[in-house]
């Protein structure tokens, strides 16, 4: 293993550490910065336990009980609370423990060792209170923790000349100095590490989340309108005066499936729409949706467009070559067969659904480019008389004649056999 694999995995391991115990009070179920601030404040609470036993074995062997007691009263404080933490999931009482104890524990070993001097600033730690206060009750709550911290420093200075303590040597004086500086800066910095580290983490977790929601509203909605929806909550409604619609049904699929086995069954019509949807795609065009074995989409929404209905009909000659081909590979005893209608006019479209979202569209162009479908022939492309009108000079149609249309009554149809040359 390389020296950086050594030292990442090191990090990774030290990382997890502190990451369980951070996590020792909070719930999975609370919301992510309730528990990063309660993490924090237990990491605090371990980093001065830790850094205090330096502090209460010293005064012990420099004889001063009292001392080497208060340090010690805030380690055992520090560690029932943090088992009672453990046990009951209630943060409160551990909150309101840790920040009295850190404001007051400091000014009394203080008071005990002399004044500034002889303790070495040792009141430094007692910044952790209102800092604290203002990471979990904002800044108007904790002004109340920071005019105590104050208030304690003044009275503390206002005392120092008449506060008598141990003969305490200069080298230790000045040992606990610098290792008071270093202490505080050093949690301080770690906390405040730690703090955003894990709002990165948080932070990255939460894109990679919207990315991912953002990719699923776009398979389920046009890319514009998605966009239009996430900034209004409101009625997503637009006329089109001219697109071209089309739909396609797999003839016979609905007797196949009496004999089929599902997982079969699904796996021809997935490999079958994903190849239409890729059509889609590389047309340009607005796949609307599928019922059952029926495929359903449109050119020239919702950007409008010129060339849609030559987009939608290279996208029917697509269609019937790619079924060909996935038929000839399958090798199916059956060949597989299409149906496919289109027309072009006016619709109307719009995203429906609170829970579940469609874009869809309505209209007499929608109605009409269905019945063509329904009444149309195995593994042709019919089309009305609008559609034909507008391909006419660039693809070869075989006219039909007059069709009778459920609800519509007789009307002109095409067979789009293919482009020019």
């Amino acid at each position: 293993m390389s020296l950086r694999g050594g030292a990442d995995l090191r990090e990774g391991r030290i990382s997890g550490l502190v990451r369980r115990l951070a996590a020792l009070g909070t719930l999975p179920s609370e919301p992510e910065d309730d528990r990063l601030r309660k993490g924090s404040m237990v990491l605090a609470s371990c980093l001065v336990t830790v850094l205090s036993i330096d502090w209460v074995v010293t005064y012990f062997v420099l004889h001063q009980p009292l001392s080497a007691a208060i340090p010690l009263t805030y380690q055992l404080g520090s560690l029932a609370g943090l088992a009672w933490l453990f046990r009951t999931k209630r943060f409160e009482g551990f909150r309101l423990s840790q920040l009295l104890m850190m404001l007051v524990l400091p000014a009394l070993l203080q008071m005990t060792l002399g004044g500034f001097v002889t303790s070495s600033a040792v009141v430094l730690w007692a910044s952790f209170a209102p800092l604290g206060a203002l990471m979990f009750f904002g800044v108007r709550r904790s002004m109340p923790w920071f005019a105590a911290y104050a208030v304690e420093l003044m009275a503390l200075g206002l005392l120092d000349a008449h506060l008598q303590g141990p003969d305490i040597p200069r080298a230790v004086v000045v040992a606990f100095f610098v290792q008071n500086v270093i202490g505080v800066s050093f949690t301080s910095y770690a906390i405040l590490g730690y703090f955003v580290r894990e709002r990165e983490r948080s932070h990255s977790a939460l894109t990679a989340e919207r990315e991912r929601s953002e990719r699923l509203l776009l398979n389920i909605l046009p890319g514009p309108i998605a966009e239009r929806l996430k900034d209004d909550a409101g009625i997503i409604a637009e006329h089109f005066d001219e697109v071209t619609v089309l739909f396609a049904d797999i003839v016979g699929f609905t007797k196949r499936t009496e004999s089929m086995h599902p997982q079969d069954l699904v796996a021809m019509l997935d490999e079958l729409f994903s190849a239409f949807d890729d059509l889609a795609v590389e047309r340009g065009l607005e796949k609307i949706k599928t019922i059952g074995d029926a495929y359903m989409v449109a050119g020239g929404l919702p950007t409008p467009r010129p060339d849609h209905a030559e987009a939608i009909a290279e996208m029917a000659l697509g269609m019937r070559e790619r079924l060909a081909t996935i038929s000839r590979n399958r090798d199916d005893p059956e060949r597989l067969s299409i149906r496919i209608g289109i027309d072009t006019g006016a619709v109307v479209a719009g995203v429906i659904g609170r829970r579940k979202f469609i874009y869809d569209l309505w209209g007499d162009t929608v109605n009409t480019a269905s019945r063509m479908e329904s009444q149309g022939v195995p593994d042709a492309i019919q089309t009305t008389a609008r559609t034909y009108e507008r391909l006419r000079d660039a693809y070869a149609f075989e006219p039909r004649g007059s069709i009778e249309l459920k609800g519509k009554g007789p009307m002109d149809a095409y067979l789009l056999l293919g482009r020019r040359d």
